[in-house]
């Protein structure tokens, strides 16, 4: 186990609630650290960005007085995403914010940068950062990350190519620091098999936006319900990196699935936030759905307390399987 820092001693259960574009908001992220185990969101969903401050506010407040009624289980830590990808103008923005407010946890994704990741250990905050490859992991690393997030095959969102077992495998075989594995995680049996790999933690997204607390459409939700892996593609059109989406946000938006051109990263702009125009007029998140292949696990809309209470309550009877 590589958790050694005391923010990580706050897990209950080991699990990252992937930060989703639009979706993750407050009441998500409040119910996900009260459950054990961390929340997350992305900085680009508080809109205007003067909401951020506001988003950090209510939710140390809410959990403060969580701890202080439930001291024999503490809330988990929450986490903060920046996309440090260039098109983001709001980066310098965000950033300061996060280190004015010390948030424990700073995940980046979309690009590594030195000046980023100083500025959260200033403070003493741990950056994670997202990568799909072992050459991604190895810039992360020299660039002073402090721990990966491991996105693998069948991850929701934007999302690699590699095989769980490969990519953690190599990953390991340099690397001893934070682990995350990402890549259709729906269920407490896969939490275990992810730290049976080599990981220290699962991060799970798609399965957190069938919720209530969830900021998505009935009709999202409702499609992660009915959902399994077969209804997913991969694809960079949208974004310009690829990635796994519903097909049935596809063909709503009239775009066949059979036949979707290619795009380049240069398409990618976050100047506008998580809701910028895509390829094709659609827009990204908004209206064409990301989601895992790991949604066929999930069969009801449910609060994600009782969500992560499901995914405990498998984890130990897989442990049992096994020990028995």
């Amino acid at each position: 186990m590589s958790l050694e820092a005391p923010v990580w001693q706050r897990l209950r259960f080991p699990v990252i609630a992937a930060p989703l574009f639009i979706i993750s908001n407050p009441d998500l992220v409040i119910a996900q650290c009260k459950a054990g185990i961390v929340g997350s969101f992305p900085a680009l969903n508080a809109r205007p960005a003067s909401a951020l401050q506001e988003w950090i506010d209510r939710i140390r407040s809410e959990l403060a007085i969580y701890d202080a009624a439930h001291p024999e289980a503490p809330s988990a830590p929450f986490a903060v995403n920046l996309i440090v990808h260039r098109s983001n103008e709001r980066l310098d923005h965000d950033l300061e914010v996060c280190v004015r407010n010390q948030v424990p946890l700073v995940i980046t994704s979309l690009g590594a940068r030195t000046d980023v990741n100083e500025a959260i250990h200033s403070y003493g905050g741990i950056v994670l950062h997202d990568i799909i490859s072992l050459d991604h992991a190895r810039k992360a690393i020299a660039k002073g990350a402090d721990g990966l997030v491991a996105v693998a095959a069948g991850a929701g969102g934007h999302a690699g190519r590699l095989s769980p077992f490969a990519l953690v495998s190599e990953i390991r075989a340099w690397f001893d620091g934070p682990l995350a594995l990402s890549g259709a995680i729906s269920t407490g049996s896969g939490v275990l098999a992810a730290q049976a790999m080599g990981a220290d933690v699962a991060y799970i997204g798609s399965a957190f936006i069938a919720t209530p607390e969830a900021n998505a459409h009935e009709a999202y939700k409702s499609a992660i319900v009915e959902g399994a892996a077969a209804d997913i593609i991969y694809t960079n059109y949208f974004t310009g990196v690829h990635g796994n989406y519903l097909v049935a946000s596809l063909t709503a938006a009239g775009i066949d699935p059979a036949n979707i051109p290619e795009s380049d990263p240069s398409k990618m702009n976050f100047s506008d936030g998580p809701d910028s125009k895509a390829s094709g007029g659609a827009k990204a998140w908004s209206t064409i759905w990301g989601a895992g292949q790991g949604i066929g696990r999930v069969s009801a809309i449910v609060p994600a307390g009782e969500f992560v209470a499901g995914l405990i309550a498998d984890y130990n009877q897989a442990k049992a399987r096994l020990a028995g």
